[in-house]
């Protein structure tokens, strides 16, 4: 049992963490829900692209990975391909990014290209429209990294406040019966009650995407001490050299065989070309995957010479990145299919209950704490 002490401690810390995060968290529910079902918002809005329907022989075909590259820049030559890679939904379609230089942007442009046919699908813009201001809200808040970064601080001080609620929760429920709801007393009463029931049944799940949400907005940091602690010592060879010009690059559909051949049991997950945030200025880099519910998320970097095609390296990624790629579909509930998008969903809404019930509380109250020891006194 807790002294008096300790109980104050375990009370003001509770309070505090919830109170500064409370706000954001509601915000990051709110935006969060249409995100988990991105894909079939997308298709109710007609933003989601779709391969058409081909005749039988033409759907047997499939386009060299050289032309689907060229289709892309053809719609803007004046740019540089940085990324292609496969719609995870339907590998029928590609998707280029395009955009002035190498370097990291937001200046971009997204081309989805039927990979049976190298017909551009679509160069439709992809940062404007209600789904792209809910994913800016939930990530970073139009603020970048100092963005992702206060968001996984909020992050951070859920966590507090659910173990410290979970503390609470044991010497405040000694006099009830678990999960009681006390419906003949006052409202504010009740809402404690529901608001112990809810945050309880939610815990586990809670703590999961609170802890998911924190380490994706690591994600940026991660992925630049990756390219200092490890990338650096492979790519000392090729120090100081400039990006290797489009016309001396051998043939794209050639540095992939080699990349495959290096991984043979894997599939494409995306390249990164020469010059940009995950590869070299000297190398085409294949992101490949596995090919099981699991390792499907799990990457296996391959570096490919972009001017003679040989291998030059194909490093694990660290345990941290692992982390991260395994925590970014568990964050939206993208590992089991529409079952567990609901369940993802209703969870969502019930957290949405338990921080507004929170927030009501203080408010009519001035304290949670203060609530929960009023609670227990009149049980």
């Amino acid at each position: 049992m807790l002294s008096p002490t300790a109980l104050r401690r375990w009370s003001w810390t509770h309070k505090w963490s919830s109170l500064v995060c409370t706000v954001f968290m509601l915000l990051l529910c709110l935006t969060g829900l249409p995100l988990i079902f991105h894909h079939e918002i997308g298709h109710l809005l007609g933003t989601e692209v779709e391969a058409p329907a081909l005749p039988a022989e033409q759907a047997r075909r499939t386009a060299s990975i050289d032309a689907i590259m060229a289709a892309a820049q053809a719609r803007f030559p004046e740019r540089v391909v940085q990324f292609m890679s496969q719609s995870d939904d339907d590998p029928r379609v590609w998707f280029a990014t395009l955009t002035p230089t190498p370097a990291p942007t937001d200046d971009f442009k997204s081309i989805a290209v039927d990979g049976r046919t190298a017909q551009v699908l679509s160069d439709r813009p992809v940062n404007e429209g209600f789904m792209w201001t809910m994913l800016k809200l939930h990530v970073d808040l139009f603020a970048g990294l100092p963005g992702k970064l206060f968001l996984g601080l909020m992050g951070l001080l859920l966590l507090v406040a659910i173990v410290t609620g979970v503390v609470l929760y044991a010497p405040f429920m000694r006099k009830l019966a678990f999960g009681d709801v006390r419906r003949g007393r006052s409202r504010r009463i009740q809402w404690l009650d529901l608001h112990n029931l809810l945050g309880i049944a939610t815990l586990v799940w809670a703590f999961v995407v609170g802890a998911t949400g924190m380490v994706n907005t690591w994600a940026d940091l991660m992925v630049k001490y990756w390219q200092y602690d490890k990338l650096s010592a492979l790519l000392a060879p090729y120090q100081g050299q400039a990006t290797v010009p489009v016309a001396e690059r051998a043939p794209l559909a050639r540095l992939h065989a080699a990349a495959q051949r290096e991984a043979p049991d894997m599939k494409l997950s995306f390249i990164a070309f020469p010059g940009t945030a995950f590869s070299s200025p000297h190398h085409t880099t294949f992101f490949l995957r596995g090919t099981t519910p699991l390792t499907a998320r799990l990457l296996q970097p391959v570096l490919v010479d972009a001017r003679t095609a040989e291998v030059t390296a194909a490093p694990h990624l660290p345990w941290y990145l692992t982390a991260l790629l395994v925590s970014q579909p568990l964050h939206f509930g993208d590992y089991g299919g529409m079952p567990m998008k609901i369940l993802w969903a209703l969870l969502d809404i019930a957290t949405l209950i338990v921080l507004g019930s929170g927030l009501y509380l203080w408010l009519v109250r001035g304290s949670p704490a203060q609530a929960a020891r009023a609670g227990e006194g009149q049980a």
